[in-house]
């Protein structure tokens, strides 16, 4: 499974894959999904986290069943920029995934900072929802959030090499 830049990533997936969004957590792995033209994402599902080799099949078996051609990992940076220990952590589990699970999809990373609070602030002041019904779904919707951030930041650029041309 080759890390690769974001700007890289549609060109190494076939025709109508999907992009996976993950927001890695402590206890929980929320997942997102892509449109195929990669326009929209949509939670999708929380895996509740156990031994890598099972969250690493849970995760297989999603995308087999979605179409999915690769990932968007969403990495914690400080607020700063620099990368602490959950960032390391991150990266360590993208490896993990390559090395002892055998992917082979192709990852890129998307800046996550402040995304699992922007998603709280709106789950609080917009939709108005209980504090447990929050905690089932904020994990994936914070995966929608990053993979949203990154198909953005994906389109964008597109945008700019038209322009350019």
């Amino acid at each position: 499974m080759p890390i690769v830049d974001l700007a890289a990533l549609p060109a190494l997936l076939p025709p109508r894959a999907r992009l996976l969004g993950l927001d890695l957590g402590e206890k929980t792995i929320g997942l997102a999904i892509a449109t195929s033209d990669f326009s929209l994402a949509s939670p999708l599902d929380t895996i509740r986290r156990s031994k890598f080799r099972e969250d690493a099949e849970a995760l297989r078996r999603v995308c087999e069943a979605q179409g999915v051609g690769g990932l968007v990992l969403g990495l914690p940076l400080n607020m700063d920029g620099s990368e602490g220990k959950r960032a390391r952590s991150t990266r360590q589990f993208a490896r993990n995934l390559e090395e002892i699970a055998g992917f082979t999809l192709p990852l890129a990373f998307w800046d996550e900072r402040l995304s699992t609070a922007a998603v709280e602030r709106f789950l609080v002041d917009e939709a108005d929802m209980s504090r447990r019904r929050r905690g089932e779904v904020v994990d994936k919707m914070a995966a929608a959030y990053i993979l949203q951030g990154a198909l953005d930041a994906l389109r964008h650029a597109a945008a700019g090499r038209q322009g350019e041309a």
